[in-house]
């Protein structure tokens, strides 16, 4: 066999394997999307029928000893996943969500852990967040903690204002569209760089270069990276967008400016100069049009809302080197609980 023969049969072989390869992930992912439906759904038929069942009317006050002798026989025949406490949340689960068609859609991303994790949050709306934000982002059960952990729902409801985050979640339904107050949060932490209190742009960009998959946990699932420093020429003058990135769920380029600085009024017209040129230079067919967002050190919150920076296409957001103090979490959670109601 002569060598251009062997490099055309090796290359048909590996194409053979890929498509191969392909047919068998792509199975497995379906199987394993239909075995956790099927699980999550099964969990929630367990506990609607101990609550219809045994919990109901006169057998309430002897329930509790019913269940346990219950889950010792179920555990015994069946093995682990069947005992007490696992009986009880599916209870929770049922009394929290008994809408089972409504649960339906939202069972083929959910994990049985993942549940069992948002039956801790008592607060019904920012359970329904983390609960829609885990099937759409697929979150694995530690990612899930570390956004509630890291405030999350408090961040969104900071950006959304007394918007009903609701609607906003509606928009992830089929044939819906990522919006911008879901995507964007106020404050990002960025305490994984490890800055320095005084440090530069250049330093934060490349602290953010060297990060980068933590800094996408952070910005939220969905960015794609595109480039750094993109060179933007108008009238014969260069000008650099400090990072540009793509957004799969919004369909659109998300060019991020970086300010190791309090904002001030001309970043606001310096970001919309790179989104005209990008829009005219670097969207494509079916893409939306760009979205910026100016990532700085310090914001006054009337500075921000008199340049519209809290709502549209350009958004203002601060970024925290260190974990959030007692004093930020306060306040974002006063800020969730004061629109708890519209939520």
């Amino acid at each position: 066999m002569n060598d251009v023969g062997g490099r055309d049969s090796l290359q048909h072989e590996d194409s053979l394997f890929s498509d191969l390869a392909s047919l068998i992930e792509d199975a497995r992912l379906r199987v394993a999307t239909t075995v956790n439906s099927e699980l999550v759904m099964l969990y929630w038929g367990i506990g609607k029928r101990i609550r219809d069942d045994v919990l109901g009317g006169e057998r309430a006050e002897y329930g509790s000893d019913v269940v346990k002798r219950v889950a010792a026989r179920l555990s015994a025949r069946f093995g682990r996943g069947y005992g007490w406490r696992n009986l009880f949340r599916m209870m929770k689960f049922v009394e929290l969500y008994p809408d089972a068609e409504i649960l339906s859609p939202l069972a083929t991303k959910l994990t049985w852990t993942n549940i069992c994790e948002l039956l801790t949050i008592d607060e019904q709306g920012k359970r329904d967040y983390y609960m829609a934000m885990s099937a759409h982002e697929r979150w694995s059960k530690r990612t899930l903690r570390a956004k509630v952990d890291g405030k999350l729902y408090e961040r969104a409801v900071h950006v959304a204002g007394s918007g009903d985050l609701n609607a906003i979640l509606a928009a992830l339904g089929p044939g819906g569209t990522t919006t911008p107050e879901l995507v964007f949060r106020d404050p990002y932490v960025l305490d994984f760089l490890g800055l320095d209190a005084k440090h530069s742009e250049a330093a934060l960009e490349q602290a953010i270069l060297d990060e980068m998959q933590r800094f996408l946990l952070e910005l939220g699932a969905d960015f794609c990276f595109v480039a750094r420093q993109k060179r933007i020429v108008v009238d014969g003058a260069d000008f650099y967008l400090d990072l540009l990135f793509y957004h799969r769920g919004m369909r659109c380029l998300v060019a991020i400016e970086l300010k190791a600085r309090k904002l001030e009024p001309g970043d606001k017209g310096q970001m919309e100069l790179y989104l005209r040129w990008l829009d005219a230079h670097e969207r494509r067919s079916g893409e939306e049009p760009p979205v910026g967002l100016i990532l700085c050190a310090r914001k006054g919150p009337q500075q921000t809302a008199l340049l519209g920076l809290d709502r549209g296409e350009i958004r203002a957001a601060q970024y925290l080197t260190k974990p959030m103090c007692d004093e930020m979490q306060r306040r974002l959670t006063a800020i969730a609980e004061a629109t708890s109601g519209e939520v």
